[in-house]
């Protein structure tokens, strides 16, 4: 706790030199502290839910007036950057720090905010084979962390300060980079305080007329690629490959379909094939049997200026192994880098269960 005290320290203090520096920086700062349950996803972690973890989100938010165009279609959005700590309560799974870019959308006269945020967290205490053997849920020190807020907000009750409070959804896992991965959610109550660094906001910009945007359907090229390891610990890490091809029609400025396919080259699935053809003849496994899998997917993409959020759903139409079930599941942020080239960050899911973290390139014509 001493750790991120100090970080709050040094947090403020750069903020306000910068504010001495430079006046009208249009950004709030907040501090969270949050208090809620881990839930039961997996009965592999129900030795490890006791007490009520807690912890301290402290943000850093840049304010939007609507001088560019996609800031009016959101309602003036707020991005910006988090920092994060949670202590379990539980010597097993140790403490996380997290850092996070995230967005703040608003709704209902802007009294309602919804963040969402994502990022990388340090977990202090993984899975060790001898001294914690015990922490199924972490296997890694380094994770991938998303959490979700959404409070009700009032700026400015007392000059530069405002109140929020509401609920928060925090999710740690290392999407299978080494296992054990059982991963844990947090499901919390957060209190906080926000500090204006201005003494009032700009105005905002009028709201232009919503042209729609519409294009004729585009062809994509993606190959994504990265490293994961099966649910056998101590199995060995693997790398995957995938190659995309997909069409997309955009329907609106904010959205656009996708319909696709998928073809996985995932070296993991070839060592687990091999294990399990040794280790459990009962289920009579060929060990030569294709680890190769094909599959078709529908999907949808949200542009928020030069990102956009991809959700996708699959199903295996080639599935010569048993892995997780034939449906799968892509979510993850595109950055695109002018009108054709773009890198994603994702993660394949089969439901509740990761499979691996995807980075990709790929191209739009």
């Amino acid at each position: 706790m001493k750790h991120i005290l100090l970080i709050i320290c040094l947090f403020i203090s750069y903020f306000g030199f910068s504010q001495e520096e430079k006046k009208a920086v249009n950004s709030f700062v907040d501090i969270n502290y949050f208090r809620g349950n881990i839930p039961l996803h997996n009965r592999s972690i129900l030795h490890l839910i006791q007490g009520h973890p807690d912890g301290i989100i402290l943000s850093w938010s840049k304010k939007t007036f609507g001088h560019k165009e996609w800031e009016q279609y959101y309602n003036y959005p707020d991005y910006g950057a988090s920092l994060s700590y949670q202590r379990y309560g539980n010597t097993v799974l140790g403490e996380n720090y997290g850092l996070y870019a995230h967005y703040n959308f608003y709704f209902l006269h802007r009294n309602l905010m919804l963040r969402i945020a994502q990022g990388l967290a340090y977990n202090t205490n993984p899975y060790d084979k001898y001294t914690n053997h015990k922490n199924t849920a972490f296997g890694s020190t380094i994770l991938s962390s998303t959490y979700v807020m959404i409070n009700y907000k009032k700026e400015r009750l007392f000059d530069r300060f405002g109140l929020q409070a509401g609920l928060s959804l925090t999710h740690y896992s290392n999407a299978n980079f080494k296992a054990p991965n059982n991963s844990v959610n947090t499901i919390a109550f957060n209190l906080g305080v926000l500090y204006n660094l201005d003494d009032e906001d700009m105005s905002y910009a009028e709201v232009k007329a919503k042209e729609n945007v519409t294009e004729p359907i585009r062809f994509n090229f993606a190959f994504r690629s990265g490293v994961n390891e099966s649910d056998v610990v101590g199995s060995g890490q693997f790398p995957f490959y995938i190659i995309s091809c997909y069409a997309d029609k955009r329907l609106s400025r904010k959205s656009a379909l996708q319909l696709g396919a998928d073809a996985f080259f995932s070296e993991f699935l070839k060592a687990l094939i091999h294990y399990r053809s040794i280790a459990y003849p009962e289920e009579q496994i060929d060990r030569n049997t294709d680890h190769r899998r094909v599959g078709i997917f529908v999907g949808h993409e949200l542009f928020v200026n030069k990102m956009s959020l991809l959700t996708q759903f699959g199903y295996y139409v080639h599935y010569p192994f048993d892995f997780e079930g034939r449906t799968y599941q892509r979510i993850g942020l595109k950055r695109y880098f002018g009108d054709k080239v773009f890198a994603a960050i994702t993660l394949k899911t089969h439901a509740a269960k990761a499979e691996a973290l995807e980075l990709g390139i790929g191209i739009r014509l």
